[in-house]
């Protein structure tokens, strides 16, 4: 990831060359984004996104760095 931003909704926006990725209303999940810029910036992560019938969606389910998952909504 090259930038991580604060978005519309409190969204968590990740952002690299070619694509933008968020987490939705990830400051109200209590996503610390400290943390996720020392986490991930400028590393190379696994996002987990959804796959709809056309598109796939911009929406972070999962991000993780090797095995560390460093967020989920999956429980």
């Amino acid at each position: 990831m090259k930038s991580i931003t604060v978005g519309a909704s409190k969204d968590i926006r990740f952002h690299d060359d070619n694509n933008n990725y968020y987490i939705n209303r990830g400051l109200e999940l209590g996503i610390n984004l400290e943390f996720l810029n020392a986490k991930v910036l400028n590393k190379t992560v696994s996002l987990h996104v959804p796959k709809m019938l056309f598109y796939t969606s911009k929406h972070i389910s999962q991000i993780t760095l090797g095995k560390e998952i460093i967020f989920t909504e999956f429980n």
